[in-house]
């Protein structure tokens, strides 16, 4: 029988904030390097940017099944063990099957698919979390009904956050791109309050910040004190949280948050900065400024700063981070344009596929138009 596959979480803390959109991104870089993927499972919801991410995967195609005179669509398990991808794609991880259907809840497909030695990635928000039912009940006044073991959250190799701020999120649903405008209109009513959606992001943030202090406790005993070749190497005694430095506005805003992280989990933290050359006078004056601002905005947090040399970013953050044994990497959200961005080659992709060993947590930039999920 083949060894279990591995499953791999997209967590937000709404609809809208880009877990679908980041995970088929992710799809499609795998299907650029030649890995066999599909779609097991996609909700489109009508967005355009979303579904545009599917091109070029194939997807299983549901069954259907009857209940009360009513026939319904869900994901066709037995089917995708059968076609049995390196990687299947599965939407909305919560979801409660119709009855009828072999498994009651489609986590439970999902740790299906693993026992088969297939590879998942799916997408669910913080709110679904079983432990934190009763108070995210107190933060909205919406009791989840459908929600995953905390059990089963645990299994999974990797919990990316994908991140977007309240307010950008307020202003994707005014401008009808996570729902049509009347549905937008009520949600933003009830739900998508922003003082409920400010509340949400920061259980995901504590979530995600537990996740990556509990992976640490468990690897703690396992740290190696020698290479492959027999050298020995000096055993490293702190784990890490490294943080991407750019000349964006955006990157003060990513610093807060990495910061936070390495706090919660005690944990040393980095802002690098990557250039072609040590020297940061032989770049444009504009740019030296950004960057050297953010920095000294690093420093003043306490944080350690580097300046790297390197010709590939993503290949240069994710060597530093393994050395200093970094389990997360705190990157801002870059969206590519034409061939690049179809086939997944955008940096976060780059720096996705190499640290994959690590949590990788994408910070989007409120002012930019972000694709959603």
């Amino acid at each position: 029988m083949s060894s279990p596959g591995k499953l791999k979480i997209f967590l937000g803390y709404a609809a809208g904030v880009g877990k679908t959109y980041q995970m088929l991104d992710e799809a499609q870089c795998l299907k650029a390097k030649g890995v066999d993927v599909v779609i097991g499972y996609f909700e489109p919801h009508g967005r355009k940017d979303t579904i545009s991410k599917t091109e070029g995967l194939e997807t299983v195609p549901r069954k259907t099944v009857e209940y009360r005179g009513a026939t319904f669509e869900e994901m066709d398990t037995e089917s995708i063990i059968a076609r049995h991808p390196s990687v299947a794609v599965v939407d909305e991880f919560p979801h409660t099957n119709v009855p009828g259907s072999a498994r009651l809840k489609r986590w439970e497909d999902v740790l299906f698919l693993l026992e088969h030695g297939i590879d998942v990635f799916t997408t669910m928000n913080v709110q679904h979390l079983e432990s934190l039912n009763d108070h995210m009940a107190q933060i909205t006044g919406v009791k989840v009904r459908e929600t995953i073991p905390d059990w089963v959250v645990k299994q999974a190799g990797e919990v990316v956050m994908v991140d977007l701020t309240p307010r950008a999120l307020l202003n994707r649903l005014e401008r009808g791109v996570v729902y049509p405008q009347d549905k937008a209109r009520r949600a933003m009513e009830n739900f998508f309050k922003e003082s409920t959606l400010v509340a949400l992001r920061e259980m995901a943030l504590r979530q995600t910040a537990q996740e990556v202090e509990e992976r640490l406790e468990q690897s703690d005993a396992g740290l190696p004190t020698a290479a492959s070749n027999g050298q020995p190497v000096a055993p490293q005694t702190h784990d890490a949280v490294v943080i991407y430095i750019s000349d964006d506005p955006s990157t003060a805003m990513l610093i807060r948050r990495g910061k936070r992280v390495a706090d919660v989990t005690h944990a040393d933290c980095f802002a690098v900065f990557v250039a072609e050359q040590s020297d940061l006078k032989s770049l444009p004056a504009v740019k030296r400024e950004a960057v050297e601002r953010h920095l000294n905005f690093a420093r003043n947090l306490h944080i350690e700063t580097r300046v790297l040399v390197g010709g590939d970013h993503a290949k240069t953050i994710v060597e530093f981070a393994r050395l200093h044994n970094a389990r997360q990497i705190f990157l801002p959200r870059v969206v590519g344009k034409g061939v690049d961005r179809m086939l997944g080659k955008s940096f976060v992709n780059q720096v996705v596929g190499l640290a994959n060993d690590m949590e990788v947590t994408i910070v989007a930039d409120r002012r930019q138009e972000s694709p959603v999920n």
